[in-house]
């Protein structure tokens, strides 16, 4: 069975910090390809302890979206263990320049135990296996930081990583499963993150299959995301979920065909 597995659901840094949720990432097994995209603290225990276990070993890619702490603080240790301790070189990893460059947040060392490392850009395509993926738009964020698209076979599965809204955002994340990381209950001009509003706005236009929100700070997690999902799939007639941490999603009722 092919899956989206949310290893963690925190989002921002107080609910990192105090692991109210957990800060791991998402694994996507699609089309005999394993990705894991955004390690953060905590992502290697969560793959050990899930039920059943993910092998970090299964892994053919780790994608980071951005430099945050709370999406990359774990990358060298699961490069470590995708590559067997880097006894085994085998795997790619995608990652923006300013992961890569000035104060990288991945180690030269590491980046020689994998295939490849990859660079990610505006308008990137890119390969894994059977599998593609784009990065179709620069997001409005404190660091360099890219959402994607995956294409598999019979099915689209967009993830709307951390950014402010802006105008238009929605038109370069359709897919037929769209992840949105929706931190804040009420939007805040001087904070780079969407919040629910925000997140109606593109699922309203869109309407995906089905939307998940994800990655919670903590004026949502008070408000009790998982209601606020009901809210918002009763109001557009929509599958709306709220991620919860080990939550895992089948992709195959999703496909075409």
């Amino acid at each position: 069975m092919d899956f989206i597995k949310f290893l963690g659901t925190a989002g921002a840094r107080f609910v990192m910090i105090k692991q109210l949720r957990s800060s791991a990432g998402v694994w996507v097994s699609l089309d005999g390809t394993n990705l894991l995209i955004d390690p953060g603290p905590g992502t290697l225990i969560r793959c050990l302890s899930s039920k059943p276990k993910l092998d970090p070993k299964d892994l053919d890619a780790i994608i980071l979206t951005h430099r945050h702490i709370d999406h990359s603080n774990d990358i060298n240790l699961m490069i470590e263990a995708m590559t067997d301790g880097g006894f085994k070189k085998k795997g790619k990893v995608f990652a923006p320049r300013d992961a890569l460059e000035g104060e990288p947040v991945i180690f030269s060392y590491a980046r020689e135990e994998v295939e490849e490392v990859i660079e990610l850009h505006e308008k990137g395509e890119y390969r894994v296996n059977t599998l593609r993926f784009d990065t179709p738009v620069k997001h409005l964020h404190g660091v360099e930081t890219y959402g994607i698209n995956l294409y598999g076979r019979g099915i689209t599965i967009s993830l709307i990583t951390d950014t402010k809204y802006f105008d238009g955002l929605e038109e370069f994340y359709k897919g037929d499963i769209l992840i949105m990381n929706v931190v804040r209950l009420e939007p805040r001009e001087d904070i780079m993150h969407l919040s629910v509003k925000d997140a109606e706005r593109i699922i309203s236009r869109n309407r995906p299959k089905l939307s998940v929100l994800t990655h919670f700070g903590m004026t949502l997690l008070r408000a009790k995301p998982w209601k606020v999902a009901e809210e918002i799939s009763k109001k557009y007639n929509l599958k709306v979920l709220s991620a919860n941490d080990g939550m895992v999603i089948g992709i195959d009722e999703y496909r075409e065909g």
